[in-house]
């Protein structure tokens, strides 16, 4: 199979993390579109902000900056409940793990 084939079915498909412009509006609208995403995305644009402001844009380059208290448990974006971390240790509550 050449790369052209794998690539059409993996469009079609929608496997392999390739979407359709079409998949992409209904995902936008379905999900990312929603108030609470869209309020949710608005938190953490404002967490970089602050933290960039705080420590300079080339100490969070390539890190997360994640909440102390998560925001799903209550906490809030403010200078003390923000941290800059790997993006393995911010994401990793998905898997079980805690992060700071």
């Amino acid at each position: 199979m050449t790369v052209m084939e794998v690539m059409a079915v993996a469009i079609k498909t929608g496997k392999g993390g390739t979407r359709t412009p079409a998949q992409d509006k209904k995902h936008y609208k379905d999900y990312q579109g929603t108030p609470e995403q869209i309020k949710k995305r608005s938190e953490r644009n404002k967490a970089r902000r602050l933290a960039e402001k705080k420590y300079g844009k080339a100490a969070i380059k390539g890190k997360d900056v994640g909440h102390v208290k998560p925001m799903r448990k209550g906490g809030k974006t403010t200078k003390g409940n923000l941290a800059v971390q790997s993006r393995a240790k911010n994401r990793g509550w998905k898997a079980g793990k805690e992060g700071t």
